[in-house]
């Protein structure tokens, strides 16, 4: 040990030595600065005051060095995912605390750091943290999160449980699509003149109104219904199903609306959606049967499996580039991607391991914060701008709460389950946000109707669990009333 202490020191003392020497040798060869004319601060009369200067100067550069690379792009991308990470952990948690889901609360964050409270509270301070040159590494970054996310939703949709629930499960997914469809058009007209934007006509402002409408929050609800324990329920599969076909035709209308709102001409619309059609069959019928094959191969072994991530990742994003290049949008491509994965339990465990979690813990809160950036609810400043927003969340209230509950009412379902199940399918969550953003980008919506249905979404999704407890609480009142009536009899 001593030995080994010794070497150590006479290394550090050779090779410190050498390099000292070397550096004292390069110095030599400078001109001589005497020559150069500097003047010797020390010989000067006003040497202290010069001395000051330079010290004031250097503490300046110092500073100026500090500030700039706190300005660099690198280190404002780590100041803001550290601020959305710390709020989303912090505003989910408190939201989790009374029984809501925490993607609510890091919605609610994203809206905080954004102008609605911190831009109103201190400006300064929100465009600090959020410069609007920032604003461009931020969403893409936040949009590969999407991307990710939308192919993990698209694994999660089971048809198994499409095929066991078929007949509710269709009739309720479509008249939770077509209600709010029709509703939504019906209110795009009352709003158009005053909330859409100039350029846009009112086809593709109410195709989209009425899409955004009928969109479901598949990952909250399926969350809500394992928290719940009810997975193996009649209602917990019955809801599962619904939302499954509830997504897959929303998306696809979604698609459709892309098409439309982005082609130049009647001829460019059909040119799209017919090669979203060719793109949709090559998955289905052609390369499901690939991605069986392949994935079953390389669940085999843990050494296989390192290798499955990378190809899943290419998989997921080839497809997405796709769908973006055809005109629709790269979302669509993800989620069809993970639709046509084996549904097996070993492919699920292994996406939430490895994929999953990064992505709803880490990309999707800066998804959030982005949207929460662009949410504006200071424009409602007027009680008109109030009144349209309550006309937005009843509307969509009355399109898909009313719309599934009364729909699954009609296949045979008790009167608390189909309740139930219009207040699940009546969560927008996540979903939702991914639709009014894509709305954004592509100039369909305003940012006052952009707020509205941002507000939209929060409600619709904070109501479903105080809703599900409700239903519940009467359920068990009215099983309890009758086993006292029944009671009550077999005493008399």
């Amino acid at each position: 040990m001593r030995k080994n202490l010794m070497r150590y020191a006479a290394i550090l003392v050779f090779f410190g030595a050498g390099t000292i020497s070397i550096i004292e040798i390069g110095a030599s060869l400078h001109s001589d600065r005497a020559a150069s004319g500097e003047v010797n601060l020390a010989s000067s009369p006003e040497s202290n005051t010069q001395r000051e200067k330079v010290k004031v100067s250097a503490l300046g550069d110092i500073g100026r060095e500090l500030r700039n690379n706190l300005r660099h792009p690198v280190s404002v991308l780590l100041l803001q995912v550290i601020v959305v990470l710390t709020a989303a952990r912090s505003v989910g948690a408190l939201l989790r605390k009374i029984g809501q889901p925490t993607v609510i609360g890091e919605m609610i964050a994203g809206i905080l750091l954004g102008p609605s409270l911190l831009g109103w509270f201190s400006h300064p301070t929100m465009t600090f943290l959020f410069p609007p040159d920032s604003m461009g590494s931020l969403r893409l970054i936040s949009q590969i999160g999407v991307i990710i996310f939308m192919f993990v939703v698209g694994t999660e949709v089971n048809l198994q449980h499409v095929r066991q629930k078929a007949h509710a499960a269709v009739m309720v997914s479509h008249a939770s699509i077509l209600t709010p469809l029709f509703l939504g058009v019906a209110l795009a007209l009352v709003i158009f003149r005053s909330a859409a934007p100039a350029h846009i006509g009112f086809t593709a402002f109410a195709l989209f109104v009425s899409v955004a409408m009928s969109i479901t929050a598949f990952p909250v609800l399926a969350r809500i219904i394992e928290e719940r324990g009810l997975s193996q329920s009649y209602l917990g599969n019955t809801a599962i199903a619904c939302a499954a076909v509830d997504d897959v035709t929303a998306w696809c209308l979604l698609a459709v609306v892309i098409a439309i709102v982005k082609a130049s001409g009647i001829g460019a619309a059909i040119l799209t959606i017919f090669l979203s059609l060719l793109f949709i069959c090559l998955m289905l019928f052609v390369l499901k049967r690939q991605a069986n094959r392949v994935i079953s191969a390389y669940l085999g072994s843990e050494t296989q499996r390192r290798g499955l991530i990378a190809i899943i990742l290419i998989f997921c994003l080839a497809s997405a580039f796709l769908t973006e290049i055809i005109g629709i949008h790269a979302l669509f491509g993800a989620f069809l991607a993970g639709a046509i994965m084996p549904s097996t339990d070993g492919l699920r465990k292994f996406l939430i391991e490895r994929i999953e979690i990064l992505t709803s813990s880490f990309l999707l809160p800066l998804f959030f914060a982005f949207t929460g950036l662009r949410t504006q609810i200071g424009l409602l400043n007027t009680w008109s701008d109030w009144l349209m927003c309550a006309g937005v969340i009843t509307v969509a209230i009355a399109g898909k709460f009313v719309g599934s509950a009364l729909a699954a009412r009609w296949t045979g379902m008790g009167w608390h389950d189909s309740l139930s199940l219009g207040a699940l399918m009546n969560a927008r969550g996540l979903m939702e946000l991914i639709v009014l953003n894509i709305g954004y980008d592509l100039g369909v919506l305003s940012p006052r109707i952009f707020s509205m249905m941002v507000i939209m979404a929060l409600i619709t999704t904070f109501m479903t669990a105080p809703l599900l407890s409700l239903f519940e609480f009467l359920r068990r009142r009215e099983v309890g009333i009758q086993a006292e009536v029944l009671d009550s009899a077999g005493v008399n």
